[in-house]
């Protein structure tokens, strides 16, 4: 019989709540009641009540009771054996919609009592898309290159051609050559539109405000696109700043306003901007071994009915549009733009509305004076 691992002595006394503690993820154990016996910071994070508030409460009252998470701790209960599950959704009013990883085990020699451990997949799922969507932009560039070239000169001919004839044309004949002119002219827009794609100068970067650049935005919005719109304001003055390009995220974060007061509802119609830093958010850049942190988000959220379910895969995919009149190009330019600074844009959306968040670089102190 081989023999069993020796204890580590750590030199210090080490509880099993101590442990419990230190994860990273959403820990609680619960009784064969489905009454909750201790959570550790984590999963006070993740329900927003302390862990006060949580001990003692029956786990209906903060999970649903026709849930995953209710029938994997019934089954620990009845069979005393661990059990995992992926790709749970969890979607309350203090979580809102997250993908979790569940893994439900006994306590030790106890079987009237589950440990239960929550990992939030969603962000990972999100960032692996971000990196899909990189691959459309990309597509996107070749597009537009070849659309400037092959197209764009041609229709200016056209055009040119088009006044010619308008010279000489009789009335009915002069309404068909300016219909030419206006229809040459908003695809030769569109084609400009799509040409932003094809920029690959180096990003000019600097210490940039984001409280600044969120304010300045708020204003334009509030004298047009959002007009009348009631905006909600949550920010962490204490906020550092952002590595970044002034004008591109004034051009991100007006994109993102517009289509969430488009979103809100005509009476009533809210938008809410906040700021929070949240360390431990890295992304690995591809093609090298370098981890960019990412603690600086902004969220942009509205009040509106929510994205269609068939259309929240592909939402920054070019082309992709939940407006009738929409050319499907700002939330891809929104995502390039975001992919040049290194962060990473995401979103969550319900019947209560859809929360976009970008995840930025701060700045450090070698970038300074770079911008």
């Amino acid at each position: 019989m081989a023999e069993a691992s020796p204890v580590v002595d750590l030199g210090i006394p080490v509880s099993l709540e101590d442990i419990l503690s230190a994860l990273g993820s959403a820990t609680f154990v619960v009784d064969d009641s489905l009454r909750l016996r201790y959570a550790n910071s984590a999963a006070e994070q993740l329900f927003q009540i302390s862990s006060a508030g949580l001990v003692g409460q029956s786990l209906t009252s903060i999970l649903p009771e026709d849930g995953s998470v209710h029938g994997l701790v019934s089954q620990v209960l009845r069979e005393s054996a661990p059990i995992s599950e992926f790709g749970i959704t969890l979607d309350t009013p203090k979580t809102g919609v997250r993908i979790m990883s569940v893994y439900a085990a006994p306590l030790g020699e106890r079987h009237d009592v589950v440990v239960v451990s929550m990992q939030e997949q969603t962000r990972a799922l999100k960032i692996g898309q971000q990196i899909e969507n990189r691959h459309s932009v990309r597509s996107v560039t070749a597009i537009a290159a070849l659309l400037a070239h092959e197209v764009k000169n041609p229709l200016s001919g056209i055009r040119g051609a088009a006044q010619l004839l308008e010279q000489n044309a009789n009335a009915e004949d002069a309404a068909l050559t300016r219909l030419i002119c206006d229809e040459t002219d908003r695809v030769v827009a569109l084609v400009d539109r799509m040409e932003v794609f094809s920029d690959d100068r180096p990003l000019e970067r600097g210490a940039v405000n984001i409280h600044s650049i969120l304010e300045h935005v708020k204003r334009l919005a509030e004298n047009g696109v959002a007009k009348g719109m009631r905006f909600n304001e949550f920010y962490d003055p204490s906020l550092p700043p952002v590595s970044g390009n002034r004008d591109q995220l004034i051009q991100v974060l007006l994109n993102l306003i517009k289509n969430a007061a488009d979103a809100a509802p005509a009476l009533g119609g809210e938008i809410t901007l906040s700021t929070a830093y949240r360390p431990g958010v890295r992304l690995k850049i591809p093609g090298s071994a370098t981890r960019l942190q990412l603690p600086l988000v902004v969220s942009i959220q509205d009040n509106g009915a929510g994205v269609p379910e068939e259309l929240r895969p592909h939402l920054f995919d070019p082309f992709v549009s939940t407006k009738s009149h929409g050319t499907g190009l700002g939330l891809a330019l929104v995502a390039k733009i975001v992919a040049d600074h290194g962060g990473v844009v995401e979103f969550d959306t319900g019947s209560r509305g859809t929360t976009f968040r970008i995840m930025l670089p701060i700045i450090q102190e070698s970038d300074e004076g770079n911008g």
